[in-house]
């Protein structure tokens, strides 16, 4: 039971380095990223994929 709840405990400090926000400014500081806008494309007045030749994103 000890042992469980030691590698547990491990498992979840070494999972929370990964979760911290990636994104840093022009100083090396970290700040909170750009929310990312999914790219939307339109062909002849409707929505296509983007991969459709002549959709332009809008």
């Amino acid at each position: 039971m000890r042992t469980l709840f030691l590698a547990l405990a491990v498992a979840s400090l070494s999972a929370t380095p990964a979760l911290a926000a990636p994104c840093k400014d022009a100083k090396g500081k970290f700040m909170k990223c750009p929310e990312k806008k999914p790219v939307r494309c339109k062909l002849n007045g409707k929505f296509a994929k983007c991969g459709t030749p002549g959709a332009k994103p809008v």
